[in-house]
């Protein structure tokens, strides 16, 4: 068994960089489609520790969450585009919105029904679930550690995520067929898509990376500082019991400062590669939380994905019924709810495939997600614990 901290810090990287590397292999990449990286990535630790190969107990994985999380959230949050994001149609700001409220609302009356079998601890569950159905799996993360989700909750939910989202965007991608009769019974307002087109030309969704170590020593030196400070700041704001701890507030004062700075010259790290780092050093993160975990904490999670399906279909009605109200055209249904629900790596795709040229949008509302994800899956969380 590995039990060294040193030891289960490089077995854990290693596990990492090889899931990272093969999943983007050119000749494996279609093996991960439907089962992502970032799945292998908490799985295998996890299945480590449950064999017996590392040790599940040690206290370096509470140490690599509480110290790393906020030094990745900054990083991840300064990629952030304030001023393209506010640049969008009204349209498409109250469709992401609305898809967004349809999680808050759909989770907390999901698990009122399923608490019985799931049981009432399940509440942060559900919690940290809303905040990757209404940003992506760094909210996820974050809403977790905030919302102190017990591993044992934290697990099944982990399964929930990977199997819903593929399963919706496979149905959003074959619903494409239904956009034009949709967009006629809706009297959708088509101009919306001209007007994005404007609004979002010359966007590329993809940006050259360059190589620059003095900058890239900078980007760590920003995460470093991020973390200290929000962690530092957070020991001195009231705790209030069962509702936000200091490390909740360490969670919401690094968003605070990582918005900031995405406003900042300090943005410019972007095309040195500080979002690609932040998510390195989110999956180290996750490799830590899946490894103090058990495959005995897997329990119940069929019921949990059949609830996971049920919250998604709530949220689809609410932007049906959104769309209904402000004429907006299924392309802006099926990207902001992707956006919610997949986040920034399938929402441009799904948008592609609707309208090929406003890719750039399914991006830009991710991003959005992004920003407001924690916030809404904290809040969503504790409307789940009201309840249970």
């Amino acid at each position: 068994m590995i039990t060294g901290v040193l030891p289960i810090i490089i077995f854990l990287l290693a596990i990492e960089t090889l899931v990272l590397s093969v999943s983007a292999h050119p000749k494996f990449k279609k093996y991960f489609k439907f089962i992502p990286a970032v799945f292998w990535i908490y799985f295998l630790p996890m299945l480590s520790s449950s064999f017996g190969l590392i040790d599940s107990k040690s206290p370096v994985y509470q140490n690599i969450s509480f110290y790393l999380l906020p030094s990745a959230l900054s990083l991840l949050l300064l990629s952030s585009d304030i001023r393209a994001i506010l640049k969008l149609e009204k349209q498409a700001l109250i469709m992401m919105f609305a898809g967004s409220l349809g999680i808050m609302i759909a989770t907390p009356l999901v698990f009122y029904f399923v608490k019985q079998w799931v049981g009432p601890q399940m509440w942060s569950g559900f919690g940290a679930l809303s905040a990757s159905w209404t940003g992506g799996s760094a909210n996820m993360i974050a809403a977790k550690e905030a919302l102190g989700t017990p591993d044992s909750v934290f697990t099944p939910m982990v399964i929930v995520d990977t199997i819903v989202p593929y399963a919706w965007m496979g149905l959003l991608v074959a619903a494409v067929t239904l956009q034009p009769a949709y967009d006629k019974w809706n009297r959708s307002k088509r101009e919306i898509i001209s007007a994005l087109n404007c609004n979002t030309a010359g966007r590329d969704c993809e940006k050259n990376k360059k190589n620059n170590p003095q900058k890239i020593i900078f980007i760590f030196i920003i995460a470093i500082l991020s973390g200290v400070i929000s962690i530092y700041g957070a020991n001195k704001l009231p705790v209030i019991k069962n509702v936000i701890s200091n490390y909740t507030w360490a969670i919401i004062i690094v968003s605070i400062l990582g918005i900031f700075l995405s406003l900042t010259p300090v943005k410019k790290l972007e095309d040195y590669g500080s979002e690609k780092i932040g998510y390195f050093i989110l999956y180290f993160v996750l490799t830590s939380i899946g490894a103090r975990s058990s495959i005995s904490h897997i329990n119940a999670t069929l019921i949990l994905i059949a609830a996971g399906f049920l919250i998604v279909i709530l949220h689809a009605i609410i932007l049906i019924a959104a769309a209904r109200i402000f004429k907006a055209p299924m392309f802006l249904v099926a990207t902001a709810s992707q956006a919610n629900i997949g986040g920034v790596a399938s929402a441009p795709v799904v948008a592609a495939i609707y309208e090929p040229s406003l890719a750039s949008v399914g991006l830009l509302l991710a991003v959005l997600g992004n920003i407001l994800g924690t916030y809404l899956g904290i809040i969503t969380g504790q409307i789940c614990h009201f309840v249970a």
